[in-house]
């Protein structure tokens, strides 16, 4: 499960860099300044860098595979059934009220009881 765990990071934050490129490159079309626009151009070609790095370690580990779509399948359909086995699991008690829980109410001391 922990392999599992580390997959879904890694694409999370392969999801939230490859966001962040494309919010730079807007933001970069839409800007006038010429300090503004090579400050948004670096970052850009940093935020292009970083997503490759993600994706080679990826597909290193063979967490994604971009190039052969039937693993990459597999790799989903089992990303989706952990998900249902994750749904079905008993994670909270039946019975969620607090009655009983607690020795005074929250406002006892201020007199809260008689409300």
């Amino acid at each position: 499960m922990p392999e599992m765990a580390d997959m879904t990071f890694a694409m999370d934050f392969l999801i939230r860099v490859k966001e962040g490129v494309r919010n730079t490159a807007i933001a970069l079309t839409e800007t006038v300044s010429p300090d503004a626009r090579t400050l948004l151009r670096d970052q850009l070609h940093q935020g292009i860098a970083f997503h490759q790095e993600i994706t080679d370690l990826m597909v290193r580990k063979k967490w994604f595979h971009p190039y052969d779509l039937q693993k990459q399948y597999q790799l989903d359909q089992l990303s989706a059934n952990k998900t249902v086995d994750i749904s079905k699991m008993k994670l909270f008690p039946d019975d969620t009220t607090r009655k009983g829980m607690f020795d005074r109410t929250p406002d006892e001391h201020m007199g809260g009881n008689q409300a």
